[in-house]
């Protein structure tokens, strides 16, 4: 199964600036919530595990995968892209802004790991991470993804 596949029109570019958090993470859930691939217990699920533990969903510098359980919410199993044009600060210590996440919405433990298989291999491609942040339309992000 192709990123793709799993992203379809779910890819967003934020120009906001100056971003909480929870602001942030609202975008990055924006889509996915809007078709009712995820419910908002989700996205309050990945805010509650932050107040916890902190940002564990920053993978690298510049990446991050914001994800819960797929028991705290999730209707289908998809992808929402978002690139944060100023970057957003996640508070973590170790890997400064974020200027591309993925959110991974999966219905169980197990069938999502071809997804995380697709998605190691993007963000080990530092020049595809590049293009992907230095992208101004969805159709730029797309034309990129196309290789997962």
């Amino acid at each position: 199964m192709s990123l793709l596949s799993l992203i379809g029109d779910n890819i967003v570019i934020s120009n906001e600036e100056n971003l909480s958090v929870n602001a942030a993470l609202d975008i990055t859930c924006r889509k996915l919530l809007e078709q009712g691939s995820i419910e908002a217990t989700y996205l309050e699920a990945i805010k509650q595990k932050h107040q916890e533990i902190g940002a564990y969903y920053v993978l690298a510098p510049k990446i991050a995968m914001p994800h819960a359980r797929p028991e705290d919410g999730v209707n289908k199993a998809s992808l929402q892209v978002t690139v944060f044009k100023n970057g957003a600060d996640f508070e973590s210590e170790d890997n400064g802004l974020v200027y591309f996440a993925v959110t991974l919405a999966a219905m169980d433990s197990d069938s999502h790991i071809q997804t995380i298989m697709a998605l190691s291999e993007l963000f080990q491609n530092d020049s595809d991470i590049e293009a992907i942040i230095s992208a101004h339309t969805k159709e730029e992000v797309t034309d990129i993804l196309k290789k997962y």
